[in-house]
């Protein structure tokens, strides 16, 4: 009679490739969906949040009034 030993770290490695599987496909799936619906156009194109900063610069004739 054979009997089968798992130990804890061949648990944690089953564990952690089942993990990382689910979130691969997951990852995989989002991305196709995109991309069909990108090609039907059926893609909401979303406004940048982010303003740009324009910092203005300062006149040059003062630096140069102080050196």
């Amino acid at each position: 009679m054979n009997f089968l030993y798992f130990d804890p770290g061949l648990g944690a490695m089953i564990v952690q490739a089942l993990v990382a599987a689910a979130a691969g496909i997951l990852l995989f799936s989002k991305s196709v969906m995109y991309k069909v619906k990108s090609f039907f156009g059926l893609v909401k194109e979303e406004k940048d949040t982010y303003d740009s900063i324009d910092i203005e610069e300062q006149d040059t004739d003062t630096d140069d009034k102080k050196n």
